[in-house]
């Protein structure tokens, strides 16, 4: 359909009718099943250790897309990400990226944890320490009782 003196072929601006072609939730889930393939020896090193609820019993995603962005590894019952930062993630232009991804994810009430891809590989213990620390406490888990009932 041709609204106006819009031609047919032209996307609209964001914000305005439909999702413009390359865009949407399938574009970014299939994005993510691409990531997945292709994962670095510390991704893959990371998913062997925090796979099969490995910590701490916990549920862990990768490569899993939340809004535009896809993060690496994902805990939905903490509400937590954990980025694998390798050498691109010092330039300039990546850091503005990973600046605006992270505030994106604070703003839905998510935790970011950065790790290093070396400490993954070199010294995957202190990769669980660290993530460990991250996990808050058994109490803090549970929902609180309404008031009054406490």
């Amino acid at each position: 359909m041709n609204y106006g003196n819009k031609p047919d072929n032209s996307p609209l601006p964001l914000g305005e009718g439909g999702r413009r072609p390359g865009e949407g939730k399938f574009v970014i889930a299939r994005e993510a099943k691409a990531l997945r393939r292709t994962q670095t020896q510390a991704e893959r090193t990371a998913w062997h250790l925090l796979r099969d609820r490995r910590l701490a019993g916990l549920k862990f995603r990768r490569q899993y897309p939340i809004g535009k962005y896809t993060v690496d590894f994902y805990c939905f019952q903490l509400r937590l990400v954990i980025e694998l930062e390798g050498s691109v993630h010092s330039q300039p232009g990546q850091m503005r990226k990973d600046a605006a991804r992270e505030k994106y994810l604070r703003q839905l009430g998510i935790k970011v944890v950065y790790v290093p891809n070396g400490m993954v590989l070199q010294d995957p213990e202190t990769f669980i320490r660290t993530m460990q620390d991250a996990i808050p406490s058994p109490d803090a888990l549970r929902h609180p009782l309404p008031k009054g009932e406490g």
